[in-house]
């Protein structure tokens, strides 16, 4: 089994109309070796912004991303080819924290011309420890608290996508045993805004086969 454990981080809004794009992504690789769930690999690159190329002070003052780190990033669709080789062409669960990174993926591929047919398998890990320790909805833990509770502790800076990925592993790697992953696909009629449609059946999972048509030509 391969669970990629992603992250990321957006250009901050702060008024209503403004923007948030993707700006950074950060990923973990958890497998199980010898029996024993760890993360066995990261990927990490920053990402161009398309519409407002230029970070605001917030932005940068929230996150510790400048502008120099995105200037000589690749944009989104270039990222995301990169981000698929390296996920590779094996069956693998796409897990985050929360819902919103979710939501801001698919509202900028499809944005963006991207397609989305690799995103299969989704599953909310913040969602997943709620279910486990019996928690209304409206309780819905921060990353931190959860490492908190669980007595891991953080390593990195908050706000970085690589270093909540791998936060975010921790706490999947403790709880390995206790999380049961579903197989799934995006609903072509779901809204963006709305959580991934879970399906009970299982289907073939072979997003990358063909990963040189993966991504739109003029997008690259």
């Amino acid at each position: 089994m391969t669970i990629i454990v992603y992250d990321l981080e957006m250009t901050v809004r702060r008024k209503k109309g403004q923007i948030a794009e993707i700006i950074e992504i950060g990923a973990a690789r958890v497998g199980v070796v010898d029996g024993v769930p760890q993360i066995i690999d990261t990927f990490q690159s920053f990402v161009k912004p398309a519409i407002v190329p230029q970070l605001s002070a917030d932005t940068t003052t929230f996150t510790g991303i400048t502008q120099d780190d995105v200037n000589s990033a690749g944009s989104l669709s270039q990222v995301l080819r990169a981000y698929a080789d390296w996920m590779g062409t094996e069956e693998y669960f796409l897990c985050a924290w929360g819902p919103d990174d979710l939501r801001q993926l698919v509202q900028e591929c499809r944005q963006h011309q991207i397609p989305t047919d690799w995103i299969v398998n989704h599953n909310n890990l913040q969602k997943m420890l709620s279910k486990i320790y019996k928690l209304e909805k409206h309780q819905q833990m921060g990353l931190k608290p959860a490492l908190e509770m669980l007595e891991i502790p953080f390593a990195g800076s908050h706000h970085r996508a690589m270093d909540d990925a791998i936060n975010t592993a921790h706490i999947l790697v403790k709880l390995f045993d206790q999380f049961q992953f579903k197989r799934n696909k995006l609903s072509d009629e779901a809204r963006i805004e709305s959580e991934v449609v879970y399906k009970t059946d299982h289907y073939e999972n072979l997003p990358f086969a063909g990963l040189a048509n993966l991504f739109p030509e003029q997008n690259k």
